[in-house]
């Protein structure tokens, strides 16, 4: 009576080859142990190749003139030599305001792209997959401004008025708080849609009554137009956010934490070199150096470490936005902004 049977097992390794056993119960265990190794093994090289992710070779940022740290990063060329030695190339994608940064990083042209705080939570309420990661500056320069001649004091006076914003940037989110805080709604005026050069052109030829303005766009309006801004709310004051795609940061959380360690050594060289920082901003937003230095008098530097101070703001700003109807009910704000901020690249790279 046979106790077993011969069979060909074909092992899937070139340390092994074809082999005939005979099925007997000491090479029958022999064969489940080889079995349960070869098993562990493809476990194992199957889970290795399930996380090794594309080895990056270039990472894009974007620069604006509403980022003058990102100009410095960019000028001086910190990031380049801080990424050289790893064979990493820099591309560098200009901004025109936070919307296009937003559509670039939902887009993923970008990795790293600079918005205000809280156009960075409207594109997070969107769906835009975004991490805010750090604080480049807070900003003075967002107001409401009139034309030369204008008789407009307050904010109640706009009602009815036609009023140049960005959509989606902070000067448009500023817009809707400051007339919600004064019992209107954009409703009761006539928003004119514009990018913001476009919105200061508006302005000067008496398109429009108002303008939704930001630096260095409002103070060149100020000193070569004659315009006045006519309302400016601390409370409302914002702050630019360095965004990261959160697909990226994931896959390359060491090269965030390089590119924020790149971005502290371009703030600080900014606090210590302003003159440096009116010549690299004036040359970009080709305007002469006397604007760029009363939008600098409005910029502060002091901060870049996320948290807090900047989850409360877009919080307001959120709750501001969704009783202005502008985000929907449904949305839990608090949840939104918990996910937006995250702290974890900012204390790492200090």
């Amino acid at each position: 009576m046979m106790h077993g049977f011969r069979y060909k097992s074909m092992l899937l390794s070139r340390n092994f080859h074809i082999r005939d056993y005979q099925m007997t119960p000491k090479n029958n265990q022999r064969r489940t142990v080889l079995s349960a190794l070869s098993a562990t093994v493809g476990f194992v090289l199957g889970l290795q190749i399930g996380v090794v992710h594309a080895e990056v070779k270039q990472i894009t940022l974007d620069y604006a003139t509403y980022n003058p740290v990102g100009l410095i990063l960019k000028e001086k060329g910190f990031l380049e030599d801080d990424l050289k030695a790893k064979g990493i190339k820099v591309r560098w994608v200009q901004t025109l305001g936070s919307n296009k940064a937003l559509e670039f990083l939902n887009a993923g042209s970008i990795d790293f792209g600079s918005t205000y705080a809280a156009a960075s939570l409207v594109g997070k309420v969107n769906g835009n997959p975004i991490k805010s990661i750090y604080v480049y500056t807070r900003p003075g320069g967002v107001a409401l401004v009139k034309p030369k001649g204008s008789t407009l004091t307050k904010v109640e006076e706009l009602k009815g008025k036609r009023v140049a914003v960005t959509r989606g940037t902070d000067p448009h989110i500023y817009l809707i708080r400051a007339l919600a805080k004064h019992g209107l709604s954009d409703k009761d005026i006539q928003s004119v849609l514009l990018q913001h050069g476009d919105g200061r052109a508006a302005l000067v030829r008496g398109d429009v009554d108002a303008w939704s303005a930001l630096d260095p766009l409002t103070a060149a309006a100020e000193l070569e137009n004659g315009a006045q801004i006519f309302y400016q709310d601390p409370e409302l004051s914002t702050w630019g956010f360095l965004n990261v795609r959160e697909s990226f940061a994931k896959e390359n959380p060491e090269l965030v934490k390089q590119v924020l360690a790149s971005y502290e050594k371009a703030r600080q060289y900014a606090i210590a070199n302003p003159k440096e920082v009116v010549k690299v901003l004036a040359t970009l937003a080709k305007l002469p150096d006397n604007i760029i230095e009363r939008q600098l008098q409005r910029e502060d530097f002091s901060v870049s470490q996320i948290g807090d101070a900047q989850r409360k703001f877009v919080l307001e700003a959120g709750q501001a936005l969704q009783k202005a109807g502008v985000i929907k009910p449904e949305v839990n704000i608090q949840t939104v902004v918990n996910d937006l901020i995250d702290v974890r690249y900012v204390v790492a790279a200090r």
